[in-house]
């Protein structure tokens, strides 16, 4: 592969003495990525597709508005353009590719089929068929080549049609990605995005509703991060291609249709930096991509009640953002963990201990992690639903822990 771009002159070697190549985008450096603009989406997002198995009468009716809603609700006046979370991981990739000629793309149906969800429609025919490759059904080899092309100097981004998918290139993904700059000795860097879909969508079975980030977590030297929001989803892209860290990003199933406005100009996120969703003095909740959804819709009537939640969209799953984590424990000192991957080693233990190893002094009442339960995902649509975690449960764990 790398080979063969260096061939028709795609490929240039990677830039020496700092992490982006000489391009006029070098002022989205990652020293300036925090002043760039927040945009909250879930105010407008379309939370029915979220929600429509809950049963109805679970959640108070007419909840107030949360902190943000009323400010959100005039987005729609606001310069920028409207995307799907889709959409924006597809014009984040599609910009790099037109940035940075070592951009590519490598995976099932990538090509003019446009990916099993769409995200590369429209790539192969722009950019032809060598940067945007189709490859057999054969996970391990096509990440290993995509890997090799990221040694050589190119920023491979790696399609797994489903997340589940990319367990048949674990050895891959943990021996090499993860550790080659390490064995290495420094003469490599592996500047490769691992992305795809994840997640339990709706009776997809067992085998394609899994959430694997807790797998990748354990591997040294990946970064993970996970998109929630169209804006997100984008300015996320565009920094995983940019980093010279292997990058997986983790995207939900359920999310690929949310609609928001995002900015027509450049912008790029920090990788490791969490997003305050709603301020908030009485309980920090922590939370990251689908969830964040379900948490927004506990809040509404958690603030019936009279509770003021602060919620974190931790985003960056490895490593954690720990000042903005530590912060809001030190104000309010309560913590509710909401995830959607398993309860037994997952993202929330993790996230436990740290908070534990750092905070603990800060704490006026025992974490609580709301994880899904430890089983295979059921096939039918209601086991399905008790799997996951609901809005009742948060709000139940929000009383308790502020009692």
């Amino acid at each position: 592969m790398a080979a063969m771009l260096h061939t028709i002159g795609v490929a240039s070697p990677v830039a020496s003495g700092g992490v982006f190549p000489d391009h006029q985008s070098n002022k989205f450096a990652v020293s300036s990525l925090h002043s760039l603009p927040m945009i909250r989406s879930e105010a407008r997002s379309n939370l029915s597709s979220l929600h429509e198995s809950y049963r109805a009468g679970k959640l108070i009716a007419k909840a107030v508005a949360t902190k943000g809603e009323n400010a959100a609700a005039s987005g729609a006046s606001k310069p920028g353009h409207e995307l799907l979370l889709f959409e924006a991981l597809r014009e984040g990739l599609e910009e790099e590719m037109e940035r940075d000629p070592r951009v590519c793309v490598i995976g099932e149906d990538v090509g003019h089929y446009g990916g099993s969800y769409k995200v590369t429609k429209g790539l192969a025919p722009k950019f032809g068929d060598l940067r945007v490759l189709d490859t057999p059904i054969a996970e391990n080899s096509f990440t290993g080549m995509g890997i090799g092309a990221a040694m050589t100097g190119l920023r491979p981004v790696i399609e797994g049609m489903n997340m589940g998918f990319l367990l048949l290139a674990f050895n891959q993904i943990s021996d090499n990605c993860g550790m080659l700059h390490y064995t290495s000795g420094g003469q490599f860097t592996i500047p490769a995005v691992i992305r795809g879909p994840g997640g339990v969508g709706r009776q997809l079975g067992a085998e394609h509703s899994q959430r694997l980030e807790s797998y990748f977590q354990s591997i040294p030297g990946i970064q993970l991060v996970a998109c929630s929001t169209p804006y997100n989803a984008k300015g996320l892209m565009k920094a995983a291609i940019r980093s010279e860290n292997p990058v997986v990003l983790f995207e939900h199933v359920l999310l690929y249709n949310l609609k928001e406005r995002i900015p027509d100009e450049e912008y790029v996120l920090n990788l490791e930096e969490a997003e305050m969703v709603r301020p908030g003095e009485h309980v920090t909740i922590l939370t990251y991509s689908r969830m964040r959804y379900h948490v927004m819709q506990a809040v509404k009537t958690l603030v019936n009640k009279g509770y003021d939640p602060e919620v974190i969209d931790i985003r960056s799953l490895k490593p954690f953002d720990l000042y903005t984590i530590g912060n809001s424990v030190k104000k309010t000192h309560r913590v509710l963990i909401v995830e959607e991957c398993m309860r037994t080693g997952g993202i929330g233990a993790s996230l436990t201990a740290a908070i534990n190893e750092n905070f603990h002094d800060y704490l006026d009442a025992q974490i609580i992690c709301l994880s899904s339960q430890d089983v295979p995902t059921p096939y039918a649509g209601t086991l399905e639903e008790w799997t996951v975690v609901q809005p009742p449960q948060i709000v139940a764990a929000v009383e308790q822990l502020c009692q």
